[in-house]
């Protein structure tokens, strides 16, 4: 930052949103994981045929909570891609466009739908996104099994 004498300031300069080394995409794997989850409630919850009033009140829940969830990994992802991603990891990985476009897209449809396929679908696809992250920062994967419904793989650094 650059003041005058007069202390108004002339210039600012950032690299940016948040300082460089602290990027993951695991919130979006955990976003991803939820969205899952949430649509396992809601079709164990239709399942029921339940129409008293708890049962709306965990279905508003569960569908508001999958919701927020696909916002979630949204944001989480498009931050990644628009802040970290530089055209040297293009270069190396060019497939990081068409993944983050797919994510975008499954992320809406994770709003829009209840459907479980499209969901895992969505989960791949941040794996993916996960994978060359990971790379990018030259440190291998392995993918573990979530310890938690809804039980499912996500990629993580081998450290």
């Amino acid at each position: 930052m650059k003041t005058t004498n007069n202390n108004k300031i002339e210039q600012v300069s950032a690299h940016c949103d948040v300082p460089c080394g602290i990027y993951d995409p695991y919130i979006a794997q955990m976003a991803a994981l939820s969205v899952i989850r949430m649509i396992d409630l809601i079709e164990a919850q239709q399942a029921t045929n339940a129409t008293d009033v708890a049962a709306m009140n965990s279905m508003s829940r569960y569908i508001a909570i999958k919701e927020s969830e696909a916002i979630k990994l949204k944001e989480e992802i498009r931050i990644i891609w628009g802040d970290f991603i530089k055209p040297p990891h293009v270069e190396k990985h060019p497939e990081i466009h068409q993944i983050t476009h797919n994510i975008m897209m499954l992320g809406g449809v994770a709003k829009q739908q209840v459907s479980r396929q499209k969901a895992m679908m969505l989960l791949e696809e941040i794996n993916k996104f996960a994978e060359i992250f990971f790379a990018i920062k030259e440190m291998k994967t392995k993918r573990i099994k979530a310890p938690y419904a809804p039980n499912e793989e996500i990629v993580v650094a081998d450290i």
